[in-house]
C-alpha cells in the first residue's frame, strides 16, 4: 500500500497498490492480492512489496511475483482437504491505473466429490460419495484498479476495482466451477505518520454456479494495516472474509500475517505469510513463501 496508490490479494488477497513518494508498502488485495486467494474470500491483500517510506516505485513499472502457498482444513466438509495454490502474478502500473493477471497452478487432495475449488477456497459443498485428487491449471484472474481520488490530508485514497475470474480450471476434476465470476468494489487506504498504512476493501461478487448447484452472489471484505518496521522490512496484519455462497454454511473468515523483505531499491524482495481460519468455511491453517521482481 502506498500514498496516492491504487490491492491480496489472501486474497484476494490479496496486494496490490502503488503510487508517488513517499512510498509505503504495497499491499496486494486477498485473496486479496493482491495475491493470496482468488476464491470465495476477497482477493486478499497480503503485502506485496517490501518498500519503505524512503523508497518509491517508479510511476510506471512492471511486477512479476510467485508466492506458492499450502492450506489445510475441512472447509465445511467431512474430509480434511489439502490445497496447494501457486499463482504467478504479472502486474503493470501506470498511475493512476494498475492491471494484474494471475495465473495459478492448483493441486488438491481429499476433495469430496460434489465440491469444487474457487482459487484456494472450497465452494459448492454438496454431499457426495468419495474424494478425489487432482492437479492442473487453476482459474485465471484479471483485475483492474483505478485511483479515482488520491490521498490528501485526512482523506484516504479511493480506489475502485473490477475483477474477472475466467473458468480455465478443469471443472470435471473439481479444480474450478467451470463458470466465470465477476466482482466490483472499492478500496480505501491512507497513511498515519511516516510508516503506518491502514487499508480496507469491500466488494460484491457475481458467482457462477456449476451444473446442478445454485450458488449465491456474495459480499467480500478485508481490513488491515501495513507497518514499515525497518529500512527493508514491512509487516502486514489483516482480516479477510466473505459471505457464504450457500445458505446454512459458513463463509470464509481469516486472519493473515505477512512479512516482506526488500532486496533492491526498485522493490524486488521476499514474502512469507501465515493464515489462520476463524470459521469452518476457511482453511484451518495456511502459509506461503515467495518472491517478487519489480522493474
Amino acid at each position: 500500500m502506498r500514498r496516492g496508490q491504487g490491492s491480496t490479494d489472501r486474497g484476494e488477497g490479496r496486494r496490490k497498490r502503488l503510487g508517488p513518494p513517499p512510498a509505503a508498502p504495497a499491499t496486494v488485495t486477498a485473496r486479496l492480492h493482491w495475491g493470496r486467494r482468488s476464491g470465495l474470500r476477497v482477493t486478499v491483500a497480503i503485502c506485496a512489496a517490501g518498500m519503505t517510506p524512503s523508497v518509491a516505485l517508479a510511476a510506471e513499472h512492471w511486477m512479476i511475483s510467485n508466492v506458492p502457498a499450502y492450506y489445510q482444513g475441512h472447509y465445511g466438509t467431512a474430509h480434511p482437504v489439502g490445497i496447494l495454490y501457486d499463482p504467478t502474478d504479472i502486474q503493470y502500473q501506470r498511475s493512476p491505473l494498475r492491471i494484474k493477471l494471475s495465473i495459478p497452478y492448483v493441486s488438491v487432495v481429499n476433495l469430496p466429490k460434489g465440491a469444487w475449488l474457487s482459487g484456494a477456497d472450497v465452494v459448492a459443498r454438496t454431499p457426495g460419495p468419495g474424494v478425489r485428487t487432482a492437479s492442473g491449471l487453476g482459474d485465471i484472474w484479471l483485475a483492474g484498479h483505478y485511483t479515482l481520488i488520491p490521498e490528501r490530508g485526512l482523506r484516504p485514497a479511493w480506489v475502485p476495482y473490477v475483477k474477472i475470474k475466467f473458468a480455465t480450471a478443469r471443472a470435471a476434476q473439481g479444480l474450478g466451477t467451470g463458470r466465470n465470476d465477476y466482482e466490483a468494489g472499492l478500496g480505501l487506504r491512507t497513511t498515519i505518520g511516516a510508516n503506518v498504512f491502514p487499508f480496507a476493501h469491500v466488494g460484491y461478487r457475481f458467482v457462477g454456479s456449476p451444473p446442478g448447484v445454485r450458488l449465491r452472489d456474495i459480499a467480500t471484505y478485508d481490513a488491515g494495516v501495513s507497518i514499515a518496521t525497518r529500512a527493508r522490512d514491512v509487516v502486514t496484519v489483516f482480516y479477510a472474509g466473505a459471505q457464504s455462497e450457500q445458505p446454512g454454511l459458513a463463509g470464509p473468515s481469516d486472519v493473515i500475517g505477512a512479512w516482506n523483505y526488500r532486496l533492491t531499491r526498485a522493490g524486488s524482495g521476499l514474502q512469507v505469510y501465515l493464515d489462520h481460519g476463524l470459521t469452518s468455511g476457511s482453511a484451518r491453517l495456511g502459509g506461503g513463501l515467495g518472491v517478487q521482481w519489480v522493474f
